[in-house]
């Protein structure tokens, strides 16, 4: 039975047709300064952000960046903002991640001045710096290394990283390219470097940790010949191996080395492809600008209006902050690939704003997801470098898929549907316990994790993912039917783990016991990252139908008030928190994924103008301009993702159904510039959408053909 809402209707869509627009606006036509001035990289340097400073453009596969040499959680990035010391600057980072891998290709360039090490960086060349001098910018960073007096700049190509060094006088100035240096998960297993002559170097830098059989080939090309070269060998893998370069420089005062280094995961004819294609001279400022203007472009898709510079600054930084991954794993002139997909984050939220934003990329993902099962006999769960982590639970490259291809994003729809069986069908990360049981009993999952409810409640959900793909195929052959009906009954799955006495999702052994004693704010095992109270509504896809969650939970009253007890339980002191739980507002987290869609939620219950209020609370309370402006690990786009979706007023409840839900748009204006020319804008307007009801509920949410048929809507 429907509820009557006598209320405010949160938005009231007015479409006033769909004008041809430019698909973006330069920045000096609407009146502004360049959205770049508003990206503030040190966002998330510092705190539990795990983001880095350096250089690089949108999706690119440098990410040229400044790190500190000490290992540890907080220099998971390579950078922490806190510290004072620079070891050097490598080429590939992973963006505000839990994994410590990469590093790739170290360069430092130094002199006579200062000679100290400390045991903290193995005793590398280090420099103090700080922060009254160093600067970064989308595309650019520069700092000054105060113990040698050179200037290091930084900037990128999508495939080459390009460093300009001012040197002081001094006869024994040194660049040195370092391919042992390595901190936490990240080891080297073979190593090559060869001087081609006096301006030119190749090699490449083969290493194992998160993921394995990692391969970077380069090559560099200096602007000025260096005079002289040692080449340092180290015992790698129990072999000696040539893991250091030492280039040596007699410079005079404001002397300036331009460095290229064009990187390929393929081979070395791959890198001298990549760079001959996008880096053929020396002019550091022209291939800065050129970054900028690749940013500059991408964030003109999204003009907004109204709001505090502030808000501005974190907006655009968030929005660049999409951008930092996947990354380009595909050298030129060859079919586009991608990879860097943190899946369990990033298929809540990032992946349905690529599909607003970068639908032709989108489409370059899911062709890069397939390619992976190809290679591999499934879509990727957490993919970097060409290899697989198994990082994390869930089959999330389903949704993803079939949320792009509902949306008719173009792909090879028999192969892909080929694909996202067969990964649903797989037996690894405990499915094959899922199948048989309907949940994963929390006394035979023997993984290191274990994680039983979190696995059972998202396999339920890509499930019903995979139902939908093979009811969207049933137009083609209804032989599809009989895939819908398996996997729609096993997205039922959530069921088998409600307990209907506590109204908590419970671990459950073979027997079909429940786990007692239980405490739902307990961080066990058995959740992943989470705890119940997190976990407790994630079921996008069975929410309002019947016997839905809501339905189970007593109703949309019971449910509104359960929602309002995961704002407002507080956490106790005796409470104890592990390293993810934070940006806590009473038992909500957001720092952790699994709590993103809730907020939302209230669009489902008689009181839907407090998903709006919810929203706005976290906006304004866990995103700032400062280096601890995150209350969580950003997580390769995610956590910004939804800051930009929300504060353009909407965002998916269920990733993969194409529906966004009202929230409140925190800017007077913003209008989203599509890649098919047309434009869509939402107008902030407290006097929009004076409701009074008779027999239909107002709208909650938007679709996305709404979207992207251009229009504009009015909301709160």
């Amino acid at each position: 039975m429907k509820i009557l809402r006598l209320i405010s209707l949160l938005g009231i869509l007015s479409f006033l047709g769909c004008q041809e627009t430019s698909q973006v606006v330069a920045a000096q036509e609407v009146g502004q300064k360049p959205f770049t001035d508003y990206v503030n990289p040190f966002i998330g340097t510092d705190g539990p952000g795990n983001t880095y400073p350096g250089a690089m453009t949108p999706f690119g596969m440098v990410q040229l960046s400044p790190d500190v040499g000490i290992p540890g959680w907080d220099r998971i990035s390579g950078y922490f903002y806190p510290d004072s010391i620079l070891t050097g600057f490598s080429h590939t980072h992973l963006s505000g991640t839990g994994a410590g891998d990469l590093y790739d290709v170290l360069l430092m360039p130094t002199n006579s001045r200062f000679d100290k090490r400390i045991a903290e960086n193995n005793h590398k060349p280090f420099s103090y710096f700080s922060h009254e001098h160093e600067g970064a910018t989308a595309g650019y960073y520069w700092v000054d290394l105060q113990s040698y007096g050179i200037k290091v700049e930084l900037t990128a190509t999508p495939r080459v990283g390009v460093q300009q060094y001012t040197f002081p006088k001094d006869s024994l100035s040194k660049i040195t390219v370092d391919l042992g240096y390595h901190i936490n998960w990240d080891k080297p297993t073979e190593t090559q470097l060869k001087v081609v002559d006096n301006t030119t170097i190749e090699g490449y830098r083969f290493s194992t940790g998160w993921a394995r059989n990692q391969k970077v080939y380069f090559v560099i090309k200096l602007s000025k010949p260096f005079v002289r070269y040692e080449l340092v060998e180290e015992t790698i893998e129990g072999k000696k191996q040539a893991s250091q370069l030492v280039l040596h420089y007699p410079t005079e005062e404001g002397d300036q080395v331009v460095v290229k280094t064009a990187l390929s995961m393929h081979s070395i004819a791959g890198a001298k492809a990549n760079m001959a294609a996008e880096a053929t001279h020396f002019d550091f400022t022209s291939y800065r600008e050129a970054a900028r203007q690749l940013w500059e472009q991408q964030l003109q898709k999204i003009s907004v209006e109204g709001g505090t510079e502030e808000q501005k600054t974190i907006f655009y930084t968030m929005l660049y902050q999409t951008m930092l991954a996947p990354n380009l794993y595909s050298d030129v002139g060859t079919p586009v690939r991608y990879d860097t997909f943190s899946l369990w984050d990033t298929f809540r939220g990032a992946h349905p704003l690529y599909t607003i934003l970068h639908p032709k990329a989108s489409a370059d993902f899911i062709a890069s997801f397939l390619a992976h099962y190809k290679e591999n006999g499934e879509l990727p769960v957490w993919s970097m470098q060409g290899g697989e982590t198994n990082m994390m639970i869930g089959y999330h490259a389903v949704p993803i898929v079939v949320d792009a291809y509902l949306k008719g994003i173009p792909m090879d729809e028999d192969l892909a549907y080929e694909a996202c069986k067969a990964s649903a069908m797989s037996n690894h990360r405990e499915i094959d316990l899922y199948k048989k049981y309907g949940y994963v009993p929390f006394d035979l999952d023997k993984s290191d994790e274990n994680w039983s409810v979190s696995k059972s409640l998202e396999y339920a959900y890509d499930d019903y993912c995979m139902a939908q793909f093979a009811y969207a195929r049933m137009e083609k052959n209804i032989n599809y039917l009989t895939d819908a009906n398996y996997f729609e009954a096993r997205s039922q799955n959530w069921k088998n783990l409600f307990d209907e006495r506590t109204q908590f999702f419970r671990p459950k052994d073979s027997k079909g016991r429940f786990l007692t004693p239980f405490n739902p704010k307990d961080y066990s095992k058995y959740f992943c990252e989470s705890n119940a109270w997190h976990y407790r509504f994630f079921v996008p896809h069975h929410l309002e139908n019947y016997n839905g969650l809501i339905a189970k939970m007593g109703g949309w009253v019971a449910f509104e008030q359960k929602l309002d007890s995961l704002f407002t339980l507080p956490v106790t002191p005796d409470e104890r928190l592990p390293i993810f739980s934070t940006g806590m507002i009473g038992q909500y987290v957001h720092g952790n994924e699994p709590c993103h869609h809730v907020a939302y939620l209230y669009n489902l219950t008689p009181h839907p103008e407090k998903a709006g209020q919810r929203v706005h609370q976290i906006l304004n309370s866990q995103y700032k301009n400062t280096p601890n402006g995150h209350c969580g690990n950003e997580d390769c786009g995610q956590m910004s993702s939804w800051y930009v979706l929300s504060a353009l007023g909407f965002y998916p409840i269920n990733p993969a159904d194409g529906k966004y839900y009202y929230g409140s748009p925190l800017f007077k204006k913003a209008v989203i510039h599509l890649e098919n020319g047309k434009t869509f804008t939402i107008v902030k307007d407290p006097k929009a959408g004076e409701y009074s009801m008779a027999n239909e509920e107002p709208p909650t949410y938007i679709t996305y053909k709404q979207i992207m048929e251009g229009g504009m809507i009015e909301m709160k």
